[in-house]
């Protein structure tokens, strides 16, 4: 069986997309996760206090903070003091 050129032509037409196609998938996976950062907030990007990303140096300094603020003692705001300088007067 011979291949016909109209055949060979359908076949070409339809191969080449395809094959283009398929690259474009490991490409925007790569990428992906990188440039997400650089997308300006207003535009869907991650948000300023967003934590950084697992695996780099910054992320692990901050777990470290993050350890070492949830290892201090909790700090009582409940003194007569900070409840006086509110401004309001007691509801009777």
């Amino acid at each position: 069986m011979s291949i016909h050129r109209r055949q060979f032509a359908i076949l070409l037409a339809v191969a080449l997309p395809a094959c283009g196609l398929s690259g474009c998938g490991t490409i925007n996976e790569k990428l992906a996760d990188s440039m997400g950062d650089y997308v300006p907030q207003w535009m869907g990007g991650m948000p300023p206090d967003a934590p950084p990303r697992p695996g780099t140096a910054k992320y692990d300094a901050y777990m470290k903070e993050r350890e070492r603020k949830r290892l201090e003692p909790a700090v009582k705001e409940d003194t007569p003091a900070a409840s006086a300088t509110s401004g309001l007067s007691p509801v009777h």
